[in-house]
């Protein structure tokens, strides 16, 4: 389906499946009058939950992001996120708010299936993007969130893009709900950056625990404190080292799970996550787990990864056939631990 915001009339569009008639019905409650509109958490970092936010606000954090892209007018943009979270009615907001054409994909784990031409814009999940390094080089402009962008992907990107002479911009993000998507961006290609930079009209600031405090007035009245530990390089570069909630403590050691997980990935092309496991000695045990079957190239890659100190390499490695995940595909830690 095509929707052109340059000339919308509902009406006249035929949606074909249910996807297709959840964008309808949100296009309907977003021309309404009422000020706010429904938005669901994903609840990868706790229980879901529904919250109303204003329009206003959803239209100030979209012209945040087309002016960083440059987004013009009638530019073409693809929707291929769920609707019923932030990341797909965030990407209605954006086509409204600069007038975009919007093409419509069913979510899935590879929408650029049948993408036969250039889009100038597109907000995709890892794994989506995963499955369509064949074709990204038809996106413009590109930013991956839902999830951490691991090492071996970004350097699948570059050997990918590397070789087409594309024009490509692809950015990682930053943000959650409560800040209507991303409030900083990272660019992976061309160029690799180490620090998230933030969008204009946000201020970062940092609590006693190191986690970032974000308060971004246009987009939330509230300062909003997350659980997120960074480093600080300026007033408008941060480095994300790992959420609080996953940091372990193994001996009275404090280990940051994401950056583990980042140096592991550097070798291993595997979904991985590593936990504290209860234990009565250390507090809780450093527990690799790793997505899949074990395989002789899976352990002698394993074996030759240099960890920092003997404190981070793990005192066990498990292997989980199936990782469960929220639906928009987020590893869900808390279920990973259950099940081992």
């Amino acid at each position: 389906m095509k929707i052109d915001f340059n000339n919308l009339k509902i009406n006249q569009l035929n949606p074909e499946n249910k996807f297709e008639k959840k964008i309808i019905f949100f296009l309907e409650e977003w021309l309404s009058h009422t000020e706010k509109v429904k938005i669901q958490t994903s609840g990868s970092t706790g229980i879901p939950k529904i919250f109303e936010i204003e329009k206003s606000r959803m239209l100030s954090s979209a012209k945040m992001t087309c002016d960083f892209l440059d987004l013009k007018k009638e530019n073409t943009a693809l929707l291929c996120l769920p609707i019923e979270y932030i990341s797909g009615k965030m990407m209605i907001a954006r086509a409204f708010e600069r007038k975009l054409i919007l093409i419509t994909k069913e979510p899935s784990t590879n929408p650029l299936q049948e993408i036969n031409d250039f889009i100038d814009f597109c907000a995709m999940t890892p794994l989506q993007v995963e499955n369509s390094l064949s074709k990204i080089h038809w996106i413009k402009n590109l930013i991956i969130g839902g999830a951490s962008v691991s090492e071996s992907l970004k350097k699948k990107i570059s050997q990918t893009l590397g070789n087409s002479h594309s024009l490509t911009r692809i950015f990682e993000t930053y943000g959650m709900s409560e800040t209507l998507s991303h409030i900083a961006l990272k660019q992976i290609y061309p160029v690799q950056e180490t620090f998230f930079t933030i969008l204009d009209g946000i201020k970062i600031s940092t609590d006693e625990r190191k986690c970032l405090a974000i308060s971004a007035p246009k987009l939330n009245p509230e300062v909003l404190q997350t659980n997120d530990i960074v480093e600080l390089i300026s007033e408008k570069q941060f480095r994300f080292l790992g959420r609080y909630d996953n940091v372990i403590n193994s001996g009275g050691i404090k280990i940051f799970a994401e950056e583990l997980e980042n140096l592991v990935k550097r070798n291993i092309d595997r979904d991985l996550i590593f936990i504290g496991k209860p234990d009565e000695k250390l507090g809780e045990k450093l527990v690799l787990i790793i997505e899949g079957i074990a395989t002789e190239e899976i352990n002698h890659h394993l074996s030759q990864i240099n960890y920092e100190s003997k404190f981070h390499i793990p005192k066990e490695i498990l292997f989980l056939e199936k990782f469960p995940r929220s639906e928009n595909g987020k590893v869900l830690r808390r279920e990973v631990l259950k099940l081992i």
